[in-house]
């Protein structure tokens, strides 16, 4: 195994074995960003120098007994191009922000690096995190294909071996939907967990930061040096929690699998469906108990997340959009104008209606501990499709399809964790999602760990 394709975890404990170094491992990153990178375009912007410059600085330290200076040490990462780290650009994805260079770390970077990760460049997002494709990134698994959004290019970095783990964001599945749809974990952390400070917004009442990474194990590690309160940051909220890391035990006994009856099986590929309720089994066959339950509120949940979204992410972008409105793509533009003319009374009603929402969600996460479900729908469409037609008839945008079953999560603020759960027989990646109560991640990732560690091994993605 080349060091490039180690877990987050087994680096970090190979590095303080003193059994890999930093500068092998970034080396090795380096030269496998080098090699699929071409083909695959994950990256706005590789850090190449400053990375191995890092990694030799990690090395010393440790040679000379210094190190490792945190859980991270010598770890390398990528983040997506909507986080700021002093001196490097933040592009967003967009020529609105092409002359754009950070002055100062974002909360989130600042921990990472705190934490000894070392950065290996940006990774790529769909214009300003406002689309569930990231149209400038292939699929990790096939380069015809979607490589979702708006996180496309942490999630295939991390899936390629082109990052050891990397950061997204998620504001109606930005995370969890790339982190599906290329065979990689994927963290929607409870809103407010991890800061947002010099994060680039999209709606500021539904954006989340979080980790993509090979292993849930791994995101825990990631979670451990992200979360905790940040005052510059007007939702951040304090935790107990100071280590989010799973224990090795999979006993599921006496946990509560919440298995929806409606909404999140409806419209689902047959493919997905099977993998994902023979996931579920799994979960059963490790002790835990499956319940059936009821979704509240479906009916509401797409107006809802576009009621908060399109005007929030309209205020964000209101002077840039009548100054020069010709730097924004075609698609994104069309948003953002389509958000001027949303009443305030249609936003109110979306906030009224999440605030009943997350009621329905409290109470409905008294019946169950976590509830398991796909991620998305369908697995990568190819490049250009626009539309998905199911076997009623029903027409449906690709990012409508994308983005439905991510979305409540994101309304109610509850985390979400994806797990890669299979195959189709394209070979494309199938996610299943774990859904808990808020500050419920522990939980979360004790169940995805008791997963994971109880079926085969996932490889790296052969680009």
């Amino acid at each position: 195994m080349q060091p490039y394709e180690l877990s987050l975890a087994a680096a970090a404990d190979a590095i303080r074995a003193r059994t890999l170094s930093p500068v092998e491992l970034v080396d090795s990153v380096l030269d496998r960003v080098e090699k699929v990178e071409p083909s695959l375009g994950a990256y706005a912007t590789v850090t190449a120098e400053e990375a191995r410059r890092s990694a030799r600085e990690a090395e010393h330290d440790i040679a000379a007994g210094h190190g490792p200076h945190g859980s991270l040490h010598g770890v390398p990462m990528g983040l997506k191009d909507l986080i700021d780290v002093a001196g490097t650009a933040t592009t967003a994805g967009s020529r609105v922000r092409a002359a754009h260079r950070a002055e100062a770390d974002s909360t989130v970077a600042a921990r990472l690096t705190a934490a000894g990760a070392i950065l290996v460049g940006k990774t790529h997002t769909h214009e300003f995190a406002y689309g569930l494709t990231t149209p400038q990134t292939k699929n990790a698994w096939d380069r015809d294909r979607v490589a979702g959004g708006s996180a496309g290019g942490s999630a295939v970095a991390v899936a390629a071996g082109a990052a050891t783990f990397a950061l997204g964001t998620d504001t109606g599945g930005s995370i969890r939907v790339p982190a599906a749809l290329n065979g990689v974990v994927g963290l929607k952390p409870t809103y407010g967990l991890v800061p947002r400070h010099g994060v680039t917004s999209l709606s500021w009442s539904l954006d989340h930061v979080g980790p993509i990474t090979r292993t849930v194990e791994d995101a825990a590690l990631v979670l451990t040096a992200l979360a905790g309160h940040d005052p510059r940051d007007p939702a951040s909220l304090a935790t107990a929690v100071t280590d989010y890391r799973p224990g090795a035990d999979t006993d599921l006994t006496g946990l509560r699998v919440g298995v929806p009856r409606n909404y999140y099986f409806d419209h689902v590929a047959p493919e997905i469906e099977t993998a994902v309720r023979h996931a579920i089994g799994h979960l059963e066959s490790l002790g835990a108990r499956l319940v059936e339950v009821e979704i509240p509120m479906t009916r509401y949940i797409q107006a809802t997340h576009w009621g908060l979204m399109v005007p929030e992410a309209t205020a964000y972008h209101e002077r840039t959009l009548r100054t020069v409105p010709e730097l924004y793509q075609a698609d994104v533009r069309v948003l953002l104008e389509a958000g001027e003319l949303m009443p305030a009374g249609d936003h109110l009603r979306a906030q009224r209606a999440r605030t009943l929402m997350r009621q329905d969600w409290a109470r409905l996460l008294k019946e169950a501990d976590v509830i398991a479900a796909p991620t998305v729908p369908a697995t990568a469409v190819p490049s250009g499709q626009s539309t998905l037609t199911w076997p009623d008839g029903t027409v449906e945008g690709v990012s409508d399809a994308y983005v439905r079953l991510s979305a409540p999560a994101n309304i109610t603020g509850v985390p979400s964790l994806s797990v890669p759960v299979g195959h189709d027989t394209d070979g494309l990646p199938i996610g299943m999602q774990l859904l808990g109560r808020p500050f419920g991640e522990p939980v979360l990732l004790r169940v995805g760990h008791a997963y994971e560690r109880t079926r085969p091994a996932r490889p790296v993605a052969t680009v």
